[in-house]
């Protein structure tokens, strides 16, 4: 049967119908705000780049992390960008280190908090680059995977509820996972940066995580954008090392990933929602040309229609206040 019989529009008529038959759901529940935190005390430093997002000290942080729990977020995700920058990323792998300070003041003020901790070596190194760097200029894969995985394990000790390695090495998620459960931490997840694409919508963050590297780029190591294939690779590769969670980053460009990724596992795929990403709506919504709300509401629904089934997104407590009933 076709028209006039069949008209899809019945179950359009009206806003009760529209939530009665809506396929895809945006909760708070889903959401995770990331944290950019820096040296000193009662800092709040705007990140020009990116409207309403601040660089912030430890204490400020714990603000941040309560006010996020307040609207319904239920998780954060922490960036440190050090004063101490040196070849050996020493500031991560430091039990004081900025970032280990961070995960235990807020897991001490909001318990309830979960704290991802990135573990990277990008915004502690003074080469900016996510592994060791030889004298040729090469990032070096296998030394940097132990790093790394010395990374995790003081973010662990200091009360981090995941590890998410962002530094796309490889074997780095067998390398964590290993080194975890040998000082007793088999307990804590591993969040893995799966698919994670060497993009150009990561410019503002590099502003607000002074991560941008010293010379050359990440495309040695993060994914070329016109591969979908080898994301998958990537993905499954991570879950075989032990991944407990795995992500696509960016969110919006990699719809397609993420639809084929959430096809081919079982365990929980993260989409982060990035700084780019951001700053268009911003940006278009302060001169007018879109109803921000609007925008933040579809793109983030667009991102879960995909197949993601956790959103990082700097609009998540924003997002959680609105979602409220």
């Amino acid at each position: 049967m076709g028209f006039p019989n069949v008209r899809a529009r019945r179950t359009r008529a009206s806003d009760a119908w529209r939530r009665l038959v809506r396929e895809t759901r945006l909760t708070a529940d889903a959401l995770i705000y990331p944290l950019f935190v820096v040296p000193g005390r009662a800092v709040r430093h705007a990140v020009e780049s990116m409207p309403g997002i601040c660089q912030l000290s430890v204490d400020e942080a714990v603000k941040e992390a309560k006010a996020a729990a307040a609207a319904g977020v239920p998780a954060v995700l922490l960036f440190a960008a050090p004063a101490r920058k040196d070849a050996t990323a020493s500031d991560a792998l430091d039990p004081q280190g900025l970032a280990a300070q961070a995960i235990g003041a807020i897991k001490e003020a909001c318990p309830q908090v979960l704290v991802w901790a990135d573990v990277c070596l990008c915004g502690a190194t003074d080469h900016g680059h996510c592994g060791h760097v030889t004298p040729q200029g090469v990032i070096e894969n296998d030394s940097s995977i132990q790093t790394l995985a010395q990374v995790a394990v003081n973010y662990a000790r200091a009360g981090a509820d995941a590890v998410a390695p962002s530094d796309m090495m490889d074997g780095r998620v067998v390398a964590i996972r290993a080194r975890l459960d040998a000082e007793g931490h088999a307990t804590t997840p591993i969040v893995a940066y799966a698919a994670k694409y060497a993009s150009c919508f990561y410019g503002p963050f590099r502003e607000a995580a002074e991560s941008a590297p010293a010379f050359g780029d990440r495309r040695s190591y993060q994914m070329d954008p016109a591969n979908a294939r080898e994301a998958l690779r990537e993905v499954l590769l991570d879950v075989e090392e032990g991944a407990d969670l795995v992500m696509v980053k960016p969110a919006g460009p990699y719809l397609d990933v993420i639809r084929q990724v959430r096809d081919a596992v079982r365990v929980p795929v993260v989409a982060y929602q990035v700084s780019g990403e951001f700053s268009l709506i911003k940006a278009a919504a302060a001169r007018g040309w879109i109803d921000e709300p609007a925008a933040v509401l579809e793109t983030l629904t667009s991102i879960r229609r995909a197949g993601a089934d956790l959103i990082i997104s700097y609009f998540a407590p924003e997002v959680a206040r609105w979602l409220r009933p």
